[in-house]
């Protein structure tokens, strides 16, 4: 089995719906995501994908989020803006454009100390 990483960072503004303590109010965080892709065949060039184009399709992810107020935003206005959810977005999203390959996990920090993993 074959794994490749990219990371990318993006800055935004939440609040949690639902929850009391401090991440009731409006704050913010300057996310870190990584995406994981695995499988068991390269291709002709002996990759299993392209860096440049995962990294590509993360910042065009990323963008839609990149300062807003996540909460304003689809799917954020109906569900909570959690770190979990953020990541099966940024998965859900990604996986969109990349002509059958597989994102293996999605990793969100809010913190340098704090992340939530989706793995779909």
């Amino acid at each position: 089995m074959f794994e490749i990483c990219v990371e990318h960072t993006f800055a935004a503004a939440h609040f949690l719906r639902n929850y009391y303590g401090k991440c009731e109010n409006l704050h913010g965080h300057n996310y870190r995501v990584q995406v994981g892709m695995e499988g068991v065949e390269l291709d002709e060039a002996g990759m299993l994908f392209d860096f440049a184009r995962l990294k590509e399709r993360l910042r065009e992810t990323s963008s839609y989020l990149d300062h807003q107020n996540l909460n304003e935003l689809k799917p954020f206005d109906e569900i909570n803006p959690s770190a979990e959810n953020i990541a099966k977005f940024i998965c859900e999203d990604m996986q969109k454009g990349l002509d059958g390959a597989k994102i293996s996990y999605v990793r969100v920090w809010e913190t340098d100390t704090s992340y939530a993993i989706y793995r779909p």
